[in-house]
This record gives C-alpha cells, sequence and structure tokens, in this order.
C-alpha cells in the first residue's frame, strides 16, 4: 500500500519516486560538472546516490534531508557558477524525496530547478548561449511524464525572478503546464 502525505493536497510515495526520478535524472547527468571542479569533495554525490535509494524504493529517511543540505552547502564552496549549479541539482534530487504538498510556488522549485540549473550548465559551456538552454529546457519537457506533470499541476506558477535558472524554470513550468 502507498503511503500518502497529508497537506494542501495529497501526494503519494510513489509520485515523490517520480518527481525525485526526474530530479535525479538531471543531476546525474550534470554530476561531473562539480566532480571536475572539487573532485575531492563527495558531497552532491552521496546527495545523488541518497536520492537513488530513495528512488529504486527504500524509504526517505533523514539520510535525504543530511545529504540534500550538505550538496547546497558544497554548491556554495564550488568555484564555477556552472559548478555550483551541479552541487545544487544533486541536493535538489536528494530533497525531492521530501516535496511538501502545500500550495507553495518555492514548490516548484524542487521539482523544476535542477532541469533549469543543467539547461544554465549547457548555456555556459556554449558560450553564454541562449539558444542551448532553451533547446535544454524542450528536452526536460519531453522527458516529464504524465504523473509528473499532474503533481507539478497541484502547485502555483513558479516563482518569477530576473536571474537565467529562475527564467529558464519559468519557461519549463509554463510549457509542462501547457501540455497537460
Amino acid at each position: 500500500m502507498t503511503t500518502t502525505v497529508s497537506g494542501d493536497f495529497e501526494l503519494t510515495m510513489d509520485e515523490l519516486r517520480v518527481v525525485a526520478r526526474y530530479v535525479a535524472e538531471t543531476a546525474q547527468e550534470v554530476l561531473p560538472v562539480f566532480e571536475d571542479a572539487s573532485p575531492s569533495d563527495p558531497r552532491p554525490r552521496a546527495a545523488l546516490d541518497a536520492a537513488w535509494e530513495f528512488i529504486n524504493g527504500a524509504r526517505r529517511t533523514k539520510l535525504q534531508r543530511v545529504t540534500s543540505l550538505d550538496a547546497h552547502r558544497a554548491a556554495k564552496d564550488a568555484p564555477t557558477e556552472a559548478s555550483r549549479l551541479a552541487a545544487r541539482a544533486a541536493g535538489d534530487a536528494a530533497a525531492a524525496a521530501y516535496l511538501h504538498p502545500i500550495a507553495k510556488a518555492h514548490q516548484v522549485g524542487h521539482i523544476l530547478r535542477a532541469a533549469a540549473s543543467a539547461a544554465r550548465i549547457a548555456e555556459i559551456n556554449a558560450g553564454d548561449d541562449t539558444e542551448v538552454g532553451n533547446k535544454m529546457i524542450e528536452q526536460a519537457r519531453q522527458r516529464a511524464t504524465p504523473v509528473l506533470i499532474d503533481v507539478l499541476n497541484r502547485y502555483p506558477l513558479a516563482p518569477a525572478s530576473k536571474n537565467r535558472v529562475a527564467q529558464l524554470m519559468t519557461t519549463l513550468d509554463a510549457s509542462l503546464r501547457a501540455s497537460r
């Protein structure tokens, strides 16, 4: 039997695993950016490993919370924008196990920020070519499952901001909601 999480609405453990998988798949792709920049820092890898444990059926535990926070701390220590974003994506993967079922726009970040961060990393690697980021957002939209889109639609729109990651996240949010 699937346990549900109570709040403004319900989220099942199966739904949380779908969200965490979406985030972890993206984080897995960009983690080498962090590991190349900070090879002796295991914190983002530990967060991603903790996310995969949950995704693969383990109970969510303190492990996901602790490793998520550690990966976000690693992001603050990272030497470049791209490596910071990669570490944050890994932290978001572990944090997705604890997505809160409250109708707050900042929760959307736990679902979509890793994909937006990956798009920004691709832009940076392409000499700040925004078209590359836009293509990555389209790929992230195509990877989204109906379950992920259903969960996303329980939340308010992603918060608007002037930074590029937030812009990319807002674009992805709008395109996923439009695809429903």
